[in-house]
């Protein structure tokens, strides 16, 4: 059985490994968010008042397309690629939009667009470390 080490691979630091811990948590809740719309639309919660028939056009849009995009989302942060935190950032820009700019529409919610915005600069926090980090790396070389 080989060890880490045999592999002769850098090991990933400290920040590199809470970074990737980040995104699987924004990664589940991604996916729960689009279980969160699915059910809505199909009708399984709230006694099927949210199910995508009885809808206003607004809402049809905005739901069916955050259906699709949290899911998607949180696969690509699970999978810690790089469109993943792309289309977490599509998704959550619609929310803020939806609920910031026309909450006659769809409604404040305050702690939804603090919530994202407290994701994303959690996100720029980690980018800034990791690349002084790398950086100075590449300069003890």
């Amino acid at each position: 059985m080989s060890d880490f080490r045999d592999q002769g691979a850098p090991r990933p630091s400290t920040t590199e490994l809470a970074f990737d811990v980040f995104h699987r948590i924004i990664a589940i809740f991604c996916l729960i968010a689009g279980l969160r719309y699915w059910s809505l639309l199909i009708g399984v919660a709230e006694q099927g008042a949210w199910r995508f028939d009885l809808l206003p056009v607004h809402w049809k849009i905005a739901a069916a397309s955050l259906a699709v995009l949290w899911p998607v989302a949180g696969i690509g942060l699970w999978m810690i690629v790089s469109w993943g935190p792309v289309v977490w950032l599509v998704a959550a820009l619609t929310e803020i939009v939806m609920h910031g700019l026309f909450p006659e529409l769809y409604g404040e919610d305050w702690m939804m667009i603090g919530g994202h915005v407290a994701v994303a600069i959690l996100y720029g926090v980690f980018r800034i470390v990791l690349y002084f980090s790398n950086r100075s790396d590449e300069q003890a070389k």
